[in-house]
């Protein structure tokens, strides 16, 4: 069976949730891609159960990598997809609004959308660092993004054909901007729902925050003097 569009996964470890969201896709018309980085547990077992496409990396190297297998895979092997919507496997977004981002790339003809998520409903410390992040990546690249992390997004194939300069883990949704913006790519944003589930230690998260914020200025600074 041919399928316009199709749902990007990369997980690791995350075998309490991955059925459920490949079910709950698969409702609504998407088949799951999942780029199993590594895990150690039965995630990668579950994916093929679920009937997802499911590819496995023997060590963890990072989302990024993940993307990129992902990507690979579908331009080489899929050439009747057109649209690919990205979704963590935790479960954190809501799968049933893929509808939302494949939407807005259809009728708004745009090459890449990322959502931005209701401020008010977020956690103060990951408000505030999503504050700093997303004003001073605005402030370098020019753009007036409402979100500069949120991992729900979607691509075009012109946008998977041209983004492939991506790896890391916590900084890759600002490549994946930084990358769209160097390609001059049409992006849009639609609103997400996010569920916060897990809580970061003060020091990985100051360590992560800083990490995001020197990443934005060095590529600002790049973009800036091209």
């Amino acid at each position: 069976m041919k399928m316009e569009s199709v749902a990007l996964i990369p997980a690791f470890n995350e075998e309490e949730t991955i059925e459920k969201l490949i079910s709950r896709l698969k409702k609504i018309g998407l088949k799951s891609i999942v780029i199993d980085d590594g895990s150690t547990d039965r995630t990668n077992e579950l994916a093929k159960k679920s009937e997802a496409i499911a590819i496995r990396h023997t060590i963890n190297i990072g989302k990024g990598e993940a993307l990129k297998t992902g990507f690979d895979y579908i331009l080489k092997k899929m050439p009747e997809v057109k649209y690919v919507v990205i979704i963590d496997a935790d479960m954190q977004y809501l799968p049933e609004e893929a509808d939302r981002i494949l939407k807005c790339l259809k009728d708004e003809k745009v090459d890449f959308v990322m959502g931005y998520r209701d401020w008010s409903t977020v956690p103060l410390r990951h408000n505030l660092g999503n504050f700093v992040w997303r004003s001073i990546f605005n402030l370098f690249f020019g753009t007036k993004l409402k979100d500069t992390n949120c991992g729900y997004m979607g691509l075009s194939r012109k946008a998977l054909e041209k983004i492939q300069k991506i790896h890391g883990g916590y900084i890759i949704e600002n490549m994946m901007l930084v990358e769209v913006l160097r390609c001059r790519l049409r992006i849009k944003q639609v609103p997400v729902t996010v569920i916060y589930k897990y809580k970061r230690s003060i020091f990985n998260g100051l360590r992560t925050g800083l990490g995001v914020l020197v990443f934005i200025i060095e590529e600002g600074i790049k973009y800036r003097l091209k």
